[in-house]
């Protein structure tokens, strides 16, 4: 949190929540409440030589830190401005020879941030790091033998002259990550690339149907002035008017879960139980198994139960054929399973969703736009049922969608899905953000697009599909090559 919107929130006791926070004053539908550099921050192991170690962004090329040969930046400036953080993980990597997995090197990054803070919490933080909720003490055989092994591991790659700590603290920190820490995503938001810790967004309590959601700016470090630079940070912004002493949420998991299911999730990684309105009545559970509605006949009971099976069964092969890189194969599962679910299963059935969702993905890879625009029209239908209509997921969904179609040729539809997804992306990410600004981007291409059609449909109607695949900007190619 920056020193300049401390004052926006409180901390109070929300009871059998534990800690949580307030609104000190009222929120308009897209504000920034607060926003808070990471506290620390690692990039996932298997994206280490992609990925940079800095900001976030995923990048072609990147420089790879001389002395340690593990940690890559975008250029000087990234790893100028990681420096501090990094130099002691530097050191440790090169006396142990290899750098650990990314679940130490956070902790390890963790405790070299206490030690030079000297455990204090900054004027920033509303609590110290080590005061934040952990559940060791819940944790399953298996997971306690997992942070046995962790915890020896950190302490063979700990450098920090003879300034050392206990198991038991050590295993106190890998609690806080596991139960605070928060998911990063690329510049596009469509890959998840690392993990860090925000003390103060942890102080922020879970919502199914949440007031505000959380999203990661990767800053800005192009100005030629070092002092105009923007670090990476957690923006956290209002999903519609808060009122001021109202409670703040946000969601930790999808919403796109039977409401029992997103309860065992939340049970088994943050262990508690889940109350919320929509978990408490069931909100949209309905929706999310509905059977198909305008048939002569409905399906049975029986016929649903079947099918659903059948789903559940077609997609565990779809998502092994997924990482086998398998993409016909991909193909053909998805197409004999829609036809089979055809008729039977809504479209905001879950099964169906997640078949129309790698449907479009897969045909959109493979260059079939038009069959790729059909399932994602049919995904967004059903997604704009279920979810908050702010939701960041549901609104990368219809950029997605809007992208697909204009690439199809279909570029009256596709103009409307990227300006309704621009409405919501300027209320999650705000004008500023990477997305948004390639979002306006697109926006403008295809308002372009759609005025030459409007002038001389019938020079344009035999050429649009060629264009709409040829001329769309590196953008839009990239969001469909990244899918």
């Amino acid at each position: 949190m920056t020193a300049g919107n401390k004052e926006n929130v409180r901390l109070f006791d929300a009871g059998a929540k534990g800690r949580g926070l307030k609104a000190s004053k009222a929120f308009n539908t897209g504000e920034v409440v607060f926003a808070e550099p990471s506290y620390s921050a690692v990039v996932f192991d298997s994206l280490a030589s992609q990925v940079c170690h800095s900001c976030f962004r995923r990048q072609a090329q990147l420089h790879r830190c001389a002395q340690c040969r593990f940690a890559h930046y975008c250029d000087r400036t990234c790893q100028t401005a990681c420096w501090e953080e990094h130099k002691q993980e530097c050191a440790a990597i090169r006396k142990s020879g290899k750098a650990p997995s990314e679940s130490v090197r956070l902790a390890a990054r963790v405790l070299w941030r206490l030690h030079k803070d000297g455990g204090l919490a900054s004027d920033s933080q509303l609590v110290s790091v080590d005061q934040l909720q952990e559940h060791v003490d819940q944790l399953s055989q298996e997971q306690l033998q997992q942070l046995q092994r962790d915890v020896r591991v950190l302490q063979d790659y700990w450098s920090y002259g003879s300034k050392q700590h206990s198991a038991e603290y050590i295993s106190h920190i890998f609690g806080i990550i596991k139960c605070n820490g928060f998911t990063l995503s690329d510049q596009r938001g469509l890959q998840a690339v690392g993990v860090g810790l925000f003390p103060n967004l942890a102080l922020v309590n879970h919502d199914c149907w949440p007031n505000c959601t959380a999203i990661l700016n990767h800053g800005n470090h192009s100005a030629v002035n070092s002092a105009l630079h923007s670090p990476r940070r957690i923006e956290v912004r209002a999903l519609g008017k808060i009122s001021e002493g109202e409670e703040l949420t946000v969601s930790y998991v999808d919403f796109l879960q039977l409401s029992a299911d997103r309860q065992n999730q939340l049970k088994e990684q943050y262990h508690f139980e889940c109350s919320c309105k929509h978990c408490s009545q069931h909100i949209s559970d309905d929706l999310m198994m509905a059977a198909a509605d305008g048939q002569d006949s409905p399906p049975s009971a029986e016929q649903i139960k079947e099918l659903s099976a059948f789903s559940k069964e077609t997609l565990e092969k779809i998502e092994k054929s997924r990482l086998d890189r398998d993409y016909s194969e991909v193909l053909k599962l998805c197409r004999e399973c829609l036809q089979k679910q055809q008729g039977v299963l809504a479209d905001t059935h879950l099964h169906r969703l997640r078949v129309l969702s790698t449907a479009a993905e897969v045909l959109s890879y493979l260059r079939q736009f038009s069959e790729a625009a059909d399932c994602a029209r049919k995904m967004v239908e059903g997604y704009m049922k279920l979810y908050h209509p702010n939701n960041a997921l549901l609104g990368m969904a219809i950029m997605r969608a809007g992208v697909t179609l204009w690439h199809a040729g279909q570029v009256e539809e596709g103009h409307s899905l990227i300006c309704k997804a621009y409405s919501i992306l300027m209320v999650t990410h705000g004008p500023n953000h990477s997305v948004t600004r390639d979002l306006e981007k697109m926006r403008g291409q295809t308002e372009r697009e759609l005025k030459m059609l409007q002038q001389n449909e019938d020079v344009y109607a035999p050429k649009k599909q060629n264009i709409s695949s040829c001329s769309a900007d590196d953008s839009a190619k990239a969001f469909l090559r990244e899918q």
